[in-house]
Parts: structure tokens; sequence; C-alpha cells
């Protein structure tokens, strides 16, 4: 109506042409115009007739229902057609089976629009069981000790209310695709239905009228996994709006207070079993436990596929001089090793590592990928040690030397000539067993003495990070004679003492 008098009144009102009510407005001449001339604006009534109940069908409902339920497990070209409905039914019930297929048909059309809904643009009502709403929120977090600005995706079964959520340093596409696998796995199956934002990391387009164009990886993500995707409307998240509340549910309850872990995979892990026994509780409105309902939840699920996806990226990268190369519009730089000085590069990129591929696609060295819009750099020092190794008295000559930390390059200018190959082997060796960062303290400690050999510092090294086993205090037998304290008289050893010319103190 709104639309129509703004048209009436250009026309009418401002004596504007058709023509240029259709140039101002965008819609066609023939709208226009019906409405210039429209007369009656009585409101049509809808048709109030109930739809036919298909009183026939009665006995037979509950079968055609189950098969169709069923079907939202199947791909869409092995669903029940109503042909199929009506053969089925004449074979099951051969004798008392007296309906049409016309009959048959249209009770079918009628319970797909319900069962499947009437169109993917429209919200449902009423949750269906199975479906799902995803979506990312902002959590910090500690891992070994180092505080990250991270996010965690939320996955949350509006029928039920269940929900889960896995974190991460995050949110790019590695992340979604690695976070839903997980919640996948764990809970045995694939939502047939999911409810997305039009985030940049599923939809590259969103086209006038509604329609999207997605990503190439989530296209094949989603034709893996086989489940419908389905989109909020631009800046209408409140059409998700049960994931909305779980995820502040989630950070007030499983992130609060900040954690605090060593490793991020496992405490991912213990948020799916936290998650399971948060379904314990009663559904909000429901009167029923969130567990309870999650049963009807978990029937609708499809099944996992057998073969695995890999949804790591793939880049090919070029890398400089020393071996080293750059992600994230240069802001973060990563090692490879002086082999693969100036030469391109693989790189299979996951939600936590950056993984230098070499040319049979063996990893090369691993590190922890770095988020943030800021210059970082991650460095595995064990490649350039032992080229090092191999050629020590050539370190200055090369392009690593200046690379190399302060107290290493300290230690090795106290060693003699001779001495520095096997100290960088041996920094190698405790690189590889305990980390850069324990070989760089050993080192560092070492220069506070004035010894500079491979055993010494091998010896600073075992006597600072290897384990010492306290063992426990010996019981003794029975069978062994106990020891009584002694208070020893020593005036025969003065005596003797004064004899030999010692004079008594």
């Amino acid at each position: 109506m709104t639309e129509a008098h703004d048209i009436r009144h250009r026309y009418f009102e401002e004596g504007k042409s058709i023509t240029g009510i259709s140039r101002e407005t965008g819609r066609d001449r023939k709208t226009i115009r019906m409405y210039i001339e429209k007369e009656d604006w009585n409101e049509a009534q809808s048709d109030s007739r109930p739809e036919a109940e298909f009183p026939k069908l009665v006995p037979y409902k509950g079968d055609i229902d189950a098969w169709l339920t069923e079907d939202k497990k199947a791909k869409r070209k092995q669903r029940h057609t109503a042909r199929r409905v009506y053969d089925r039914l004449v074979e099951k019930y051969p004798a008392e089976f007296n309906c049409s297929y016309r009959t048959v048909a249209g009770y079918v059309a009628k319970s797909k629009r319900e069962i499947y809904g009437k169109s993917a643009g429209y919200l449902p009502l009423e949750h269906t069981p199975g479906e799902t709403q995803g979506d990312f929120g902002d959590a910090e977090f500690y891992e070994d000790g180092r505080l990250c600005q991270g996010k965690y995706l939320n996955l949350s079964f509006p029928w039920s209310n269940q929900g889960y959520l896995q974190l991460f340093k995050g949110e790019n596409q590695e992340c979604l695709f690695e976070g839903l696998i997980a919640i996948f796995e764990h809970i045995g199956g694939v939502p047939p239905e999911i409810w997305f934002d039009n985030t940049r990391t599923i939809v590259s387009k969103v086209m006038k009228g509604g329609g999207r164009t997605l990503t190439e990886d989530f296209l094949r993500f989603k034709e893996h996994y086989r489940f419908k995707a389905v989109f909020c409307n631009l800046e209408a998240g409140h059409e998700k709006g049960n994931v909305e509340g779980k995820v502040g549910y989630h950070r007030r309850n499983m992130l609060v207070p900040v954690p605090r872990f060593a490793n991020l995979t496992e405490f991912n892990r213990e948020l799916l079993k936290k998650c399971d026994e948060d379904g314990e509780r009663e559904h909000y409105r429901k009167n029923d436990t969130i567990a309870a309902l999650y049963v009807g939840d978990r029937a609708a699920l499809l099944a996992l596929p057998k073969a695995p996806l890999d949804v790591s990226k793939y880049v090919t990268v070029k890398t400089n001089g020393y071996g080293r190369f750059y992600l994230n519009n240069g802001l973060h730089e990563y090692s490879v090793s002086p082999r693969h000085a100036d030469c391109r590069v693989l790189i299979r990129l996951t939600a936590g590592e950056v993984l230098p591929l070499d040319k049979d696609h063996r990893v090369i060295v691993r590190h922890p990928r770095l988020y943030g819009d800021y210059k970082q750099q991650s460095m595995e020092w064990l490649p350039y040690l032992t080229q090092l190794s191999r050629s020590p008295n050539a370190l200055k000559y090369t392009g690593i030397y200046p690379m190399l930390p302060g107290s290493i390059k300290e230690y090795l200018e106290r060693c003699n000539r001779s001495d520095r190959g096997k100290v960088l082997r041996l920094i190698a060796t405790l690189t590889g067993e305990s980390g850069f960062e324990k070989a760089l303290e050993t080192v560092g400690q070492a220069l506070k003495y004035p010894v500079t050999d491979v055993d010494s510092l091998l010896n600073l090294h075992h006597r600072l990070y290897d384990r010492v086993f306290e063992l426990p205090p010996l019981r003794l037998s029975e069978s062994i004679p106990r020891l009584t304290r002694v208070t020893p008289d020593l005036a025969a050893y003065d005596a003797c003492l004064e004899k030999a010319g010692v004079p008594r103190c």
C-alpha cells in the first residue's frame, strides 16, 4: 500500500508521467498503470475453507509421514516420489488399501511442504529436529601461558537447545570447517540443515534478489557432508536467535574465568564433553531436559561420510634468500630451511598450523599459525642449526649468522675453531629433543661459566631440564640390625696428639 500510495501521489498530485514514475521507482509501466487506474481498493479475502484432510488416508498417514521424514537423510534423487509412496502402500496393504493415486499424490505434496518447508526464502515458524544454527563469538584464553585473542564457533540445535562450541585463534575458513567437523564427529552425524550469516569465508557475493555466490571450498564442504546451507538476510542475525543467545551462554558458562591450558586441541575435546553434560539441565520452555529433547535432533542427523575431507588450504609462496616466506599481506613471517632459499614452496594451512611441504608433499617444518594484523615471526631453528654445523668455519660468512640469537653468537665466539661445529651439532640435537627455547636457555646459563666444551654444555642442559626421579625410602627387613646412636669419646685422640707434640686446643 505504501508503494501504491507513492505512485498515485506522483501521478495525481505532482503531475508526473507514467514513464517518469517508472524511471524514478524502477517499477514496470504496467504495474504503475494498474495502481493509477485501480478503483476498487477492497482487500481480497483469502479462502477460509480448510484444506482437505484426506480422510481415506488416515490409517496410512503414519507410514507416509515416516517415509518422507526418513527421506531427509537421503540424497535428493533417492527420495520418495508420490508414485513410489503409492506403490509401497499397495505392496504393504494389498487387501484393504483402496485409495487412488491422486489422493496419495495430494497428501504427499502437502506433507512435503510441511516437512521441507514451503520456501527457502522464509524462516520456519517452528524449528524442526536436526535444524542447526552456527555463529562465532569472541573470547580470550591463555595457551601455554600466552594470552590469545580468540574466536569460538558455536553450533546450536533450536529444537532441543543443545549446543556445542570449539575455540580457535581466528575466524577463517579453516577454523569454520575444522570446528564443524570436530562437532560432527563428536555427535556422530551431520545436521541436515545449518543456518549461517553471510560471512566472507563462505559467501563471496550477495546478489540482488537474495541470491548468493558461495565459495568453491564451501560448496565442496557442503556437498561432501550433504547438509543444506541456509543464510540469513543481510544484517539480520536475529533470524538465527537461538545461536545468538548460545554465543553468550557459552562464554559466560564455559569461558569464564579466562581459560588457561597447555594445548588447544585437548581443551577443545574437553569443551565437547562439557557441552554434553550441560544438556542435563531443564529446557527453558519445554517441560523436559535438553538431553531428552536432543534425542529427536540426533534421530534426524545424516550419516557421516565414509571418506574424510581435507579442509586445509594450499598456497604456493616464494621464499627469500634466508629460506623464509610471508603470509597475511607480509605481516607474518615463517621459516623453511636454508636448502629452500629463493625457491617456490607449497604451504599447507590449517586452523592451527602452517606446514611447508617438500616436492614429495612431506612436512619440512611445523609452525603454529600466527593470527593478528601486526608483524610477527615464527622461526624453526633446527634446519638452520643443522646446516651451520656442517660448515662451521664459514659461519660468519653466511646469511644465517646474523639471524642467530645474541647468546648463541657470544658462546660460539668463546669456542675455539675446532669446537664450533661440535657445539652447533649439540645445540641442534638439544633443539630437536627439547625445543629451541630450552636449548637457548641452556646456552644463556652456560655463559655464566668460564668453560665452553660440549660435555659441560650437555651436562648443564640435563641438570636444567632432565627429570630427576625421587626414589622412595627403602624399608629395612627385620633381619637387619638397627644401629644405635653412639657419642664418641675423643680424649684418646687428644692424648695421642699431645704425645706427637700437637698442643691441645
